[in-house]
């Protein structure tokens, strides 16, 4: 039996009202968290050490993205213990997801995480995003705490193909750092976003290269 089980009504209730409910979905995230709960008391893999705070801060954050995502190839910059990138791949099993991460115990937490729940739909790549030699291979980026939006199309733009975004999520709109994008990069869209359980500001921030 999973041991955060007792955890399953607060994500059930989350995953209804990001419009994800379905069973499956829930027991797979949760055999995802203990995992990631087991691995962090080992290794400090996130910050975050209640498993019922890491519900919200990272499993239903994650997946409030899930509405701009489809089947489609995305590479997830800094993904640190996989988020958003794990939850997204088991939301979305058309999504084929690249994890993005130099650091050698999150890459290694990573591997097992992919091979535990049979991701079959996500890969390690155990590397900095400017390390990552698949130019123009990807519909999309993520990243949830890499950098400012400026730092993350310098070191991810090259990944993505031609009208392919970067989904930003940040707190507050970060209206800095948009206006610091280069000249050739602009903020196409800017989503407010409802995460169950988060007493918080949180934004998406869609950047796309200009058109020529």
């Amino acid at each position: 039996m999973n041991p955060l089980a007792h955890l399953r009504p607060a994500l059930d209730a989350g995953l209804v009202e990001l419009g994800l409910a379905a069973p499956a979905l829930s027991a797979r995230l949760l055999d995802y968290l203990a995992l990631l709960d087991r691995w962090n008391r080992a290794y400090n893999l996130t910050a975050i050490r209640d498993p019922r705070e890491m519900v919200v801060k990272h499993l239903l954050d994650s997946l409030a993205m899930a509405p701009f995502v489809g089947d489609e190839t995305l590479a997830d910059l800094g993904t640190g213990p996989g988020l958003p990138g794990i939850p997204l791949a088991l939301a979305r099993p058309g999504l084929r997801v690249t994890l993005v991460e130099s650091n050698g115990k999150k890459a290694r937490f990573l591997r097992e995480a992919v091979r535990r729940l049979g991701l079959a739909n996500a890969r390690v790549a155990g590397c900095r995003a400017e390390a990552l030699d698949e130019p123009g291979a990807y519909d999309c980026l993520t990243a949830r705490a890499l950098g400012t939006l400026a730092e993350l199309v310098r070191v991810g733009g090259h990944l993505l193909k031609p009208g392919g975004r970067l989904l930003a999520m940040k707190g507050l709109a970060p209206a800095d750092e948009i206006a610091a994008l280069p000249p050739d990069w602009h903020a196409s869209a800017v989503h407010a976003l409802r995460v169950p359980g988060l007493d918080a500001e949180r934004h998406l921030v869609v950047v796309t290269r200009r058109a020529a």
